[in-house]
């Protein structure tokens, strides 16, 4: 379902994938099935969606970035793709950004350019992201901090000593700043 006051100029877009009124998604942009962009978006032309992901109104969707299957983008998330933006003065390519899947990002967070956001993780509402966040970690702040670990349905892990324990009773180590399940 595309809303008749969109402006969508890609073909490109899944099945079962509603855009709603006042978007805008500009001729390469890709979006999967199944997705939900909310009024108020802009996608530009090199921009991946995958399935099954949810953006919110106030979300703009700049060159070179990807959102692989089943993210949830909240309200007034702001991407950055230019390292040293000028007026009128263009990069020859963008700063490559992807959120990973079932990663959640939380309203009127600023994920800065270049940057990698693992699978799972819970990004905090307001967050600034100055780098990349493992997966699965719980971030929030400005500049965000880790403060934990997540289970796949966003709830903070358990921590047991030097275990996080997940909700299904399965251990968790730490290493090199990454998750690992035992």
């Amino acid at each position: 379902m595309i809303h008749p006051l969109s402006e969508v100029q890609t073909s490109m877009i899944g099945a079962d994938t509603h855009v709603w009124q006042f978007t805008v998604i500009l001729q390469g942009a890709v979006i999967g099935n199944n997705c939900n962009i909310n009024c108020h978006v802009f996608i530009e032309n090199e921009v991946v969606v995958g399935n099954n992901v949810t953006v919110k109104s106030g979300v703009y969707l700049w060159d070179g970035i990807t959102i692989e299957d089943n993210v949830h983008i909240g309200p007034n998330v702001t991407f950055v793709n230019d390292k040293y933006h000028r007026s009128k003065v263009y990069p020859e390519a963008f700063q490559k950004t992807i959120v990973r899947h079932h990663a959640s990002l939380g309203a009127a967070s600023t994920i800065l350019g270049g940057l990698d956001i693992g699978e799972y993780a819970l990004i905090g509402a307001g967050s600034v992201i100055t780098k990349n966040v493992p997966a699965r970690a719980l971030v929030f702040g400005n500049p965000a901090k880790q403060m934990g670990w997540v289970n796949e349905d966003g709830s903070r892990m358990r921590q047991e000593g030097d275990f996080f324990i997940d909700n299904k009773g399965d251990r968790w180590v730490v290493k090199h700043n990454t998750l690992e399940k035992l």
